[in-house]
């Protein structure tokens, strides 16, 4: 074991373990959403579990920081309470706010964090911006909601080690990026009829079963 010192406490950390890892594991949040445990090579893309580490001159994803012995991180400054507001309000300017029709609703991490941080769900001093369509019913099993996603990149990641291959990824740019199930020319040859791992791991309600009906109705 690895001991570390988090907001002047000491804990400790498995080896090999990340800061966020060992912070989650001793019941220190951080707000996140692009890490799953177990991940080789996390994205560190959200941008929301950033830390302070003695020695290092600006904030750290905690999500790539080992757990090293010795090392001594803050996780609640200023500074880092102020980027993370910033990004998650850059996130919700681009996110349907309509949570009584989510599924996600009351276990939604952006309702999580927004709490947490104390930031209100529609920011005001942001523009919005939505994509269109609202909803992408192409996929024969599932439906996708563009303006719920936050492109962690969580159901890509168990896609891959559910089927030794992503039958979906992330297609454009900027703010126009999206899912796409582009890896066959014909999708129902996917092998997802039955088990939707990339379903149970997103954190918002982005991607929703089809219902039986609506399988057999194509």
């Amino acid at each position: 074991m690895t001991t570390i010192t988090v907001d002047d406490k000491s804990i400790e950390a498995r080896e090999g373990t990340t800061v966020l890892q060992a912070c989650l594991e001793n019941g220190i949040y951080i707000p996140n959403l692009c890490h799953m445990d177990g991940m080789a090579h996390p994205p560190a893309s959200c941008r929301l579990c950033l830390v302070e580490v003695e020695g290092e001159d600006r904030p750290v994803t905690s999500c790539t920081t080992a757990a090293a012995n010795g090392l001594a991180v803050r996780t609640d400054t200023p500074e880092v309470r102020r980027l993370q507001r910033t990004a998650l309000q850059l996130l919700l300017s681009v996110h349907d706010v309509d949570c009584g029709r989510c599924p996600a609703n009351k276990k939604c991490e952006l309702q999580r964090m927004a709490a947490f941080l104390k930031v209100g769900l529609k920011p005001k001093r942001l523009e919005r911006f939505l994509k269109e369509p609202g909803i992408d019913r192409t996929h024969p099993f599932l439906d996708y909601y563009p303006n719920r996603c936050v492109l962690c990149g969580r159901c890509a990641v168990v896609c891959t080690k559910e089927h030794g291959r992503a039958y979906l990824t992330f297609a454009k740019r900027g703010l126009d990026t999206v899912l796409s199930f582009f890896g066959e020319e014909d999708v129902s040859v996917t092998p997802c009829q039955n088990r939707f791992p990339c379903v149970g791991v997103c954190p918002v309600g982005a991607l929703v079963p089809k219902s039986n009906h609506e399988i057999h109705e194509k």
